[in-house]
């Protein structure tokens, strides 16, 4: 029947007859590169009309390429990051000398918050993502403790406080196809932990809105953004849940918010940091230099100075020369206080 059919298209198509053939017609162009695909790493078409800010390079942290994480300022104006392959929190003073704060034994950290006693909590993981635990030290790195520990079984990537003295955190399991993390919160007294925001493929950067009432959060595994409003620290308030954005390529990191309640989301594998507002609509971009030769793309995380609209972002270039460094450019607001400080 289907062999039947196919001989009388054919004969009616005739035999000189090529116009259900797909052959390519004179003069129609192929694929040409332009100035976008030559990129290295192109911006979406989506995204391309967005206003943009082009980093300047601020400090050069090495000349290797070390992996940078955990961006953070403190109430003294100090930029405090972690060099994750070194496994130690350092810290950069206005006039850019670099000392380190904690060298951490067998755990890398990834991501750093000030509680509102003056310790910094820092989130940290194995280097083999098998294990992780959050710890925390005084403002010198003195009295190294633990908060939740390894055989809690988490995999702590990020963490951000509330106004309560309690804090959630970012748990780094999963895959794109077996989300296995999610976001929790620790008690202010650090006795309970409580599934927020389960079933993430490997959760990623959090933050907070300036009121408390909205909670962010990034799926690494999955490219997506989550927009939360909170009834309470735990529970989510009645049609609060949403995926207010859905990225392309890799991937979002970590995140912070501006005084205005905009978010900023550090785009890991495409050195750019991706700003929205309030609402989850994109409205900005920075872009770090050498990016479209493929430089400086492992831009993981991000601080906005709290005194003035400057975002400081984190990144390295891989084995591609140009190291690890701090690159800065004017934003749309301050960035909020540290919690010591509130």
């Amino acid at each position: 029947m289907i062999r039947t059919f196919i001989a009388a298209c054919l004969l009616a198509a005739g035999p000189g007859d090529t116009s259900a053939a797909p052959a390519q017609q004179a003069g129609v162009a192929g694929l040409a590169y332009d100035e976008h695909s030559r990129s290295a790493m192109p911006i979406p078409p989506s995204e391309r009309a967005l206003r943009a800010a082009v980093a300047e390079p601020w400090f050069k942290v090495s000349d290797e390429g070390l992996i940078l994480e955990g961006a953070i300022f403190d109430h003294s104006g100090n930029l405090l990051f972690c060099d994750v392959t070194g496994g130690r929190v350092v810290r950069l003073s206005p006039d850019r000398q670099l000392s380190t704060v904690v060298t951490l034994d067998g755990l890398s950290p990834g991501g750093l918050a000030f509680h509102k006693d003056g310790r910094l909590f820092i989130a940290a993981l194995s280097g083999t993502f098998d294990s992780g635990a959050i710890l925390a030290v005084d403002a010198d790195g003195s009295g190294l403790r633990t908060i939740v520990p390894p055989e809690a079984g988490y995999l702590p990537n990020d963490l951000v406080f509330d106004a309560q003295g309690g804090f959630y955190f970012t748990d780094f399991k999963g895959t794109a196809t077996e989300p296995e993390g999610g976001v929790y919160y620790v008690s202010a007294d650090f006795s309970t932990i409580t599934s927020v925001l389960p079933k993430l493929a490997m959760a990623n950067g959090v933050a907070l809105s300036p009121d408390g009432k909205s909670l962010w959060a990034t799926e690494f595994g999955r490219n997506l953004l989550h927009r939360i409003h909170l009834a309470d620290a735990t529970t989510i308030a009645p049609i609060g849940s949403a995926i207010a954005y859905r990225f392309v390529g890799p991937a979002p990191d970590s995140m912070r918010v501006d005084a205005d309640g905009n978010l900023y989301v550090a785009i890991y594998g495409q050195g750019r940091v991706l700003a929205f507002n309030r609402n989850g609509i994109p409205i900005g971009q920075v872009l770090l230099p050498g990016r479209d030769d493929g430089h400086n793309l492992a831009s993981t995380s991000l601080a906005i100075d709290p005194e003035r609209n400057d975002l400081y972002a984190v990144s390295n270039d891989g084995d591609g020369g140009q190291g690890a460094a701090v690159f800065c450019a004017k934003v749309f607001s301050k960035g909020l206080p540290p919690a010591s400080s509130r």
